[in-house]
């Protein structure tokens, strides 16, 4: 019987599930997101937000010497003055970092200096959450399968910074049609259906006329020749 095994054990050892947590834990706090997979994420999501717990309540001494025996304490954000790192990725960083902590290299090419993450998790981290109680991740599903096993792929990313990187998608336009029959109903139920029927018409015509603009062809009328016109009586 399964007694005493608590969580997911995801076909691991304790200790590699336990040095994965660290490794999936470091490479949110430093990145704002991360692609995983949907079991990993949704095992992984308890151990980080109580991490971000204990950023928020224990900011002294022992609260720093929590956060280290738990997560692997690195320098990082080196990958941003990295040569080889396209900059495409340095410009959708989720953190500014400040001046103060610059990378910096000695000429062997080594990192002299760099953010500490038990540090980043303190100052940066847990302050985006000083009025939020929990639910400090949230997973995406991207719509995309792992080759090999075709295990579902997913997005976990912190909450707070919506202004960070997100998922791209159309323009939607359901919320209008769901207002415009609202309205519709109303002007029913007030017996004058006029104005909310055009409005219920216009909207539900506005998608399909776009997709017929952009759906249509466009035909150019041949030009006359000798053999077309009339003949002169």
């Amino acid at each position: 019987m399964r007694h005493r095994i608590h969580g997911k054990q995801l076909n691991r050892t304790s200790e590699h599930r336990r040095a994965m947590f660290r490794n999936l834990a470091a490479g949110l706090f430093e990145h704002g997101q991360i692609e995983t997979t949907l079991p990993k994420a949704k095992a992984v999501q308890p151990f980080i937000e109580k991490l971000i717990t204990t950023a928020k309540k224990s900011t002294g001494l022992a609260g720093r010497r929590q956060l280290e025996s738990r997560l692997t304490d690195r320098k990082v954000f080196t990958w941003l003055a990295d040569p080889n790192v396209p900059d495409s990725k340095k410009v959708n960083a989720y953190f500014d970092l400040p001046d103060e902590d610059k990378i910096e290299f000695n000429r062997y090419g080594e990192v002299r200096k760099a953010p500490r993450l038990v540090q980043h998790l303190i100052e940066r981290i847990a302050p985006m959450f000083e009025d939020r109680d929990g639910g400090y991740t949230r997973i995406i599903k991207l719509g995309k399968h792992r080759l090999g096993d075709g295990t579902d792929l997913v997005l976990l990313q912190l909450v707070g910074k919506e202004e960070g990187p997100q998922i791209g998608g159309g323009v939607s336009r359901r919320r209008q049609i769901a207002d415009a029959r609202t309205a519709f109903a109303a002007g029913l139920r007030k017996g004058d259906d006029s104005g909310a029927a055009a409005a219920v018409a216009e909207e539900t015509a506005a998608p399909a006329a776009e997709a017929a603009e952009v759906d249509a062809p466009q035909v150019e009328a041949p030009e006359a020749t000798e053999e077309d016109k009339p003949a002169e009586s």
